[in-house]
């Protein structure tokens, strides 16, 4: 009899991708069923982000890389966003659940590593997937570039693979590709397919567009970069390639504006000459956003980029107290 397994990830994220395959590994290992895999990518939605009730729909649900559910149907769920449960009545669910199968860990850099750790501390599981799988995640989710230049250069493979799931890494593409790295299959194989390679070409082109474009706009001012890219095109661009144009800020807030949404990004330059004093999930919460100490976002309505840019100055001027 096979089993229906449903695994949530962060949607258009390395490490929601890297997350979803070690969970699938790790129920593999766990039970000698025959076990289905359907794989639902989720995004961070205006007003706040929830897991929708309809997605949780197999006999065994899981969440990866995203925030919390009260709902009976969740089985299992992994989260590293201090953002990952919200209010009291959230808190209060998650502590009192007694299945043993929900993770919630802030400290880690990534979910990718938690559910790794997870896996072998609790459950015994050492989870054989190729060796370069949760370092990249680990890298790409925690800044650990070496510099700015090579996050922006993006000459690894884990890097052209986080390029292309960012703008194409829908279902339809990732939901294979998990599958192909909980068999083993290395990053560097999935970038080397012609359909990938098809696909990473024009981003790499554009992304140097974004990068001149990027130079144009940005105003650095007391330590802080802003740039607004309303109506330059997609909403998603290389987190990185500011601290690149300006190695002496410590922070960037951005605007940009996608066909769903209108968004504000914050960052913390990783090589700032100064360190950071600012917490940035906390500034995004009190804006309806979310993230970690050191990365957030803010996501609003597609008719409120108005209402976007005046957050950002706002958020701006804190930071640069």
């Amino acid at each position: 009899m096979t089993k229906n397994i449903v695994i949530g990830y962060h949607g258009h994220c390395f490490d929601g991708m890297t997350s979803a395959a070690l969970l699938t590994r790790l129920l593999q290992r766990l039970d000698d069923s025959a076990l289905q895999f359907r794989y639902v990518g989720l995004d961070h939605q205006p007003g706040g982000s929830h897991v929708p009730e309809k997605i949780l729909s197999g006999e065994i649900n899981a969440v990866v890389d995203f925030r919390y559910s009260v709902s009976d149907k969740l089985g299992w769920w992994f989260d590293h966003h201090l953002s990952g449960i919200v209010g009291d009545a959230e808190r209060a669910h998650f502590e009192a659940d007694r299945s043993g199968q929900k993770f919630f860990d802030p400290a880690y850099g990534s979910c990718s590593k938690l559910v790794f750790d997870v896996a072998r501390e609790r459950f015994g599981v050492e989870l054989d997937l190729h060796a370069d799988l949760v370092p990249s995640a680990h890298v790409i989710d925690t800044a650990g570039f070496g510099s700015a230049q090579e996050a922006v250069e993006l000459a690894a493979p884990a890097l052209q693979l986080m390029t292309v799931i960012e703008v194409h890494g829908d279902d339809a593409f990732l939901a294979p590709r998990i599958a192909r790295l909980a068999a083993g299959t290395s990053v560097a194989e999935l970038v080397a397919e012609a359909c990938v390679q098809r696909l990473l070409t024009p981003l790499l082109e554009r992304h140097k567009l974004t990068c001149d474009l990027i130079q144009q706009r940005a105003v650095e001012r007391d330590g802080v970069v802003f740039f607004d890219l309303a109506g330059a095109g997609d909403d998603r661009y290389n987190k990185f390639i500011p601290y690149w144009l300006h190695p002496q800020s410590r922070y960037c807030v951005a605007v940009t504006a996608g066909r769903t949404r209108s968004k504000i990004s914050v960052g913390s330059n990783p090589w700032a000459p100064v360190p950071r004093t600012h917490n940035i999930a906390d500034i995004c919460a009190r804006y309806g956003g979310g993230g970690h100490a050191v990365v957030g976002a803010v996501s609003l309505k597609v008719d409120e980029l108005e209402k976007a840019r005046s957050i950002a100055q706002a958020i701006v001027a804190e930071l640069a107290q």
